[in-house]
């Protein structure tokens, strides 16, 4: 498998449709790239500092890869299920328990997911009457990544939904290790 293939998560392979694969990987290659170029930057403004010769567009370029690194991260934990939601209360459950549980949390998510993409949206138009020095490059650019992510979450967020709800939420894993316990004679 190429490396561009494992950067798919397998795990929670039944709340995922395979459709969205070629997403969750745009985004881990994108939210790596983001957080590197971060990572570079910031040493390159302390090192240009140091020597008494600054770029000041370097601090715009490290608040807009920050930025987007950090959106496009929440939108690809969703998808892996690795962010927003309360993982230990719902996995404490089983059967029907578990089922309002993940619904429910998930609903809270996909609320939220729809209020970046509102109010990210009217932040983004709004950021054209503000700008950022020294480039004049409008803050909307900066904002845009607010509503992306929160398409993203709120399409990661039904997909699991629909998944969840056919399929049920619990893991396969967790099933094969519930089985282990009760066998042993312990309790899940």
């Amino acid at each position: 498998m190429s490396l561009a293939g494992r950067l798919v998560l397998a795990r929670q392979r039944h709340l995922k449709w395979r459709a969205l694969d070629w997403l969750e990987r745009v985004l881990m290659i994108g939210c790596g790239l983001a957080l590197a170029g971060f990572s570079i930057t910031v040493c390159a403004d302390i090192v240009t500092r140091t020597a008494g010769r600054p770029w000041l567009w370097l601090q715009e370029v490290t608040s807009t890869l920050f930025i987007y690194g950090i959106f496009t991260g929440f939108a690809a934990a969703t998808r892996r299920n690795d962010h927003l939601y309360l993982t230990a209360v719902a996995e404490s459950m089983h059967g029907r328990a578990r089922l309002a549980a993940e619904m429910i949390i998930r609903c809270v998510v996909l609320a939220v997911a729809l209020c970046m993409v509102w109010f990210g949206y009217r932040n983004f138009l709004r950021g054209f009457g503000s700008f950022r020095l020294p480039s004049n490059t409008p803050i909307a650019s900066l904002y845009a990544a607010i509503p992306l992510s929160g398409a993203l979450i709120a399409l990661f967020t039904i997909e699991q939904m629909v998944n969840g709800w056919r399929n049920g939420f619990e893991h396969p894993e967790e099933a094969v290790e519930a089985e282990r316990l009760f066998e042993l004679g312990k309790q899940p």
